[in-house]
């Protein structure tokens, strides 16, 4: 793909940057779970950043999420890889709640945002926070109505703005940020809506992953289009940092990099190959434990 004067226009405002970023081409990537599209990885170098071109526009944008295949918009147990991913949700709610718990020292208020089917706002709420989601997705918000007493999801964040401000403890985003197309403004709102002394939990995919580069375009956490943005440790630090907010620590996802080499393998071999996945997943691992580099991460930002 040829960059065009009008994309560096587009990813320069998305990113709020003062002057117009410089992109060098990375890679390119195929959209195997819905339309086969081929994309373009671009490279922002000065932000370790990868951006995702061309970007789908925000009427287009539902269209590649229309598929019985994604998974964090349904509760399906069809096969061997939906019933493991289901299983390890189980294990990894549990996880999540207990860390948010001891981020606030007890309960509070939290916004979960991108909440899909509602599994960890349901889990919130048995241990007593006052819960609150967003969910672009209408049968994910449909599903997520039925399983918690909380009945308002919105579908923006534009929605709770002038209602919510300065209203939660704890905001979290569980593999969200990098769907999001204005990500300057975005980021912004999402600050707006956080107490003073409220905690920004962000999980993203790591592309500097040792199961990243060992896959290469083949890697299942690119998921072009739907991701526009592919975030590094440094591209972390960096984007927050020009928003007055700090990462505080950083902890690993340590089942993403079997799922996402399960993946990873049937778009290379076109079959899934669950030892092979295990095994690389488990040398991503074994390699991130000495670099920090997991295939995804879990930020703590204040």
């Amino acid at each position: 793909m040829k960059l065009k004067a009008a994309d560096i226009q587009q990813i320069s405002e998305q990113l709020g940057a003062a002057s117009p970023v410089e992109l060098n081409p990375f890679m390119q990537c195929k959209d195997h779970s819905v339309s086969r599209e081929t994309f373009s990885l671009f490279k922002d170098a000065e932000r370790d950043l990868l951006v995702t071109l061309p970007q789908p526009s925000e009427k287009n944008l539902p269209d590649y999420y229309q598929s019985e295949d994604y998974i964090s918009h349904t509760d399906s147990k069809r096969n061997l890889l939906e019933i493991a991913y289901q299983l390890v949700k189980q294990f990894s709610l549990k996880k999540k709640v207990k860390l948010i718990t001891k981020i606030n020292q007890g309960q509070g208020r939290i916004l979960d945002v991108g909440c899909g089917t509602g599994d960890f706002l349901q889990a919130c709420e048995q241990k007593g926070w006052s819960i609150a989601g967003i969910e672009p997705n209408e049968k994910a918000r449909q599903l997520a109505s039925t399983k918690t007493n909380f009945k308002d999801y919105q579908r923006t964040v534009e929605d709770l703005i002038e209602s919510n401000p300065e209203s939660f403890d704890v905001i979290t985003m569980w593999h969200v940020l990098e769907h999001v197309p204005n990500l300057a403004d975005f980021i912004h709102k999402i600050k707006s809506l956080l107490k003073p002394n409220g905690v920004l939990v962000v999980a993203v995919p790591n592309f500097k992953s040792w199961d990243a580069k060992h896959y290469n375009s083949f890697w299942a956490a690119y998921d072009v289009p739907r991701h526009l943005w592919h975030f590094s440790r440094k591209s972390m630090e960096r984007i927050f940092s020009e928003f007055d907010m700090k990462i505080l620590e950083e902890l690993p996802m340590k089942f993403d990099s079997y799922y996402v080499s399960l993946l990873s393998e049937k778009y290379k071999k076109g079959k899934q190959n669950f030892f092979s996945a295990f095994y690389q997943g488990l040398r991503s691992n074994q390699k991130a434990g000495r670099s920090g580099e997991y295939s995804s991460l879990i930020y703590l930002i204040k």
